[in-house]
């Protein structure tokens, strides 16, 4: 079983992290509105949080239905899966693989297959992450934030997020670099046969806008939106994407 959060009172929705993150780091600035109105329900993915790695490489379909398992402890019955960056992908194959309980879907800064720069991305970081090296957080701030984001920051402000950045990753992260890299839900789009939403960030250096893009057309009816900013939109400038959020939660509500 999943380690999870639980948050505020309503419908389910259940929020899927990105790699080597946690639900509050993927989705903090987000929580309190839709905690509002919704039961929000955010698991730890193997190897982040409380949740421990299994013996073995990760497997997308053990997680999927490991994030069934935990929302069905957490009471819900039915739910709207929303998923950050891997998450997405996971989100995907949670909608996928049980149609039932699933009644809605959102992407954010999401993927279906890492395309080549995402890929040369991601091997950079395991590498990176391998060997210790100390330029990991200064790479994957680099990627995180768009360029206008970083230039309003003051130095001292950078260098914070850089450390950051450098010295807090999930003990899992090899592991769940790994399952991106071989994550490829295309042929999941055309089953998904609930209201789709599909939130992409318009200067996103780590997964172009162009996986978001892929997804919206593959998925039937699926409703695509850009939002300004990085991969980490949702803390530059999180309004956009929590209204798109919340217009999509409430026309699934209504």
């Amino acid at each position: 079983m999943l380690a999870y959060e639980i948050l505020g009172n309503g419908p389910g929705l259940v929020l899927l992290h990105g790699t080597s993150s946690t639900g509050v780091g993927s989705w903090g600035t987000l929580l309190d509105a839709l905690a509002a109105d919704n039961t929000v329900v955010m698991p730890d993915l193997p190897g982040s949080g409380k949740s421990p790695l299994p013996d073995g490489p990760l497997d997308i379909d053990t997680v999927a239905d490991q994030v069934l398992d935990a929302a069905r402890d957490a009471g819900l019955d039915e739910f709207v899966v929303a998923g950050a960056s891997l998450g997405a992908a996971l989100a995907v194959r949670v909608a996928a693989r049980h149609p039932g309980p699933v009644r809605g879907l959102a992407t954010v800064v999401g993927f279906a297959r890492p395309r080549a720069t995402m890929r040369l991305n991601l091997e950079m970081w395991a590498s990176l992450y391998a060997r210790g090296d100390e330029n990991l957080g200064a790479y994957l701030t680099a990627l995180s934030f768009s360029e206008n984001y970083l230039a309003s920051l003051p130095t001292e402000a950078v260098q914070q997020v850089v450390a950051q950045f450098g010295g807090h990753s999930a003990p899992g992260t090899a592991e769940q670099i790994a399952l991106t890299l071989g994550i490829d839900v295309r042929e999941d789009l055309a089953r998904i046969a609930v209201p789709t939403l599909v939130v992409a960030s318009r200067d996103d250096r780590f997964v172009a806008p162009e996986h978001s893009v892929e997804l919206s057309d593959g998925i039937d009816g699926a409703r695509l939106e850009t939002v300004p900013g990085g991969h980490a939109a949702v803390f530059e400038n999180p309004g956009p994407t929590r209204d798109a959020l919340l217009d999509h939660l409430g026309d699934l509500h209504r």
